[in-house]
């Protein structure tokens, strides 16, 4: 009977103490109701340079003479390019290979082509009449241009696109829980989302097969990018 009296009033205290014990963080935690909202910002910002892709070609009867014509025809285009002050002038892309043609269902080669592809970046109101030039400099083509804008415009961009993400969250959060009568305690978590990935304006064909007349500089006109940012915060309420 004693033992019996022992054990119960044992029992009986170590329950007690329990009950009494402060719950940890972590338990405080798995205790808490959680609102998880994502906001969206969005900045639309005007592209102000172009890059450009020119190509020069060249095809001769041997890969030595291709070779050295597209050297000398590709450092007059890139010496033009330097005079203009361009930026972000790189190789894109260098070729030669056999240009093979079929006679009696037989591949023969019958000499070489050759590739050189440059491309650089130069303010848009001001590219049409580089793009005209370089032709006469040494371009067999121009493939390509697309609309960028500067790296100090989508640094700012994608502040403002942050504020506007934060602003969103917080609106939904004060939307969903206002209509529940419930209301926020604190935010526990906040989670800025990487950037969804981003293409500036795709390339678009411009070939060109012979200089424009020099009163006329071809007209090049950008267009505006878009700078997205998104922000999730984790709220207690």
């Amino acid at each position: 009977m004693f033992s019996m009296q022992l054990s119960h009033r044992v029992f009986g205290l170590t329950t007690a103490l329990v009950c009494c014990l402060p719950l940890s963080p972590a338990m405080a935690n798995e205790l808490q109701k959680i609102l998880i909202v994502t906001g969206e910002g969005t900045e639309m910002i005007p592209t102000t340079l172009t890059e450009a892709q020119l190509t020069v070609e060249g095809r001769g009867a041997t890969a030595s003479q291709v070779q050295t014509a597209i050297a000398s025809q590709s450092n007059r285009l890139v010496t033009f390019l330097k005079s203009q002050s361009v930026d972000k002038l790189q190789t894109q892309g260098l070729q030669l290979q056999p240009n093979y043609v079929y006679r009696n269902n037989e591949r023969n080669i019958e000499g070489y082509v050759g590739t050189n592809t440059i491309s650089f970046q130069y303010p848009s109101d001001k590219i049409g009449k580089v793009l005209d030039e370089a032709v006469n400099a040494g371009a067999s083509r121009i493939d390509g241009i697309r609309f960028l804008a500067t790296p100090q415009a989508l640094t700012s961009a994608r502040q403002k696109a942050l504020t506007a993400a934060t602003a969103d969250a917080q609106s939904q959060a004060r939307t969903v829980l206002g209509s529940l009568n419930l209301a926020s305690r604190e935010i526990v978590k906040i989670e800025i989302n990487p950037d969804p990935t981003f293409q500036p304006r795709p390339m678009r064909a411009y070939a060109q097969a012979a200089p424009i007349a020099e009163s006329a500089p071809t007209p090049i006109m950008g267009s505006e990018q878009t700078v997205t940012a998104r922000v999730t915060l984790e709220i207690a309420y």
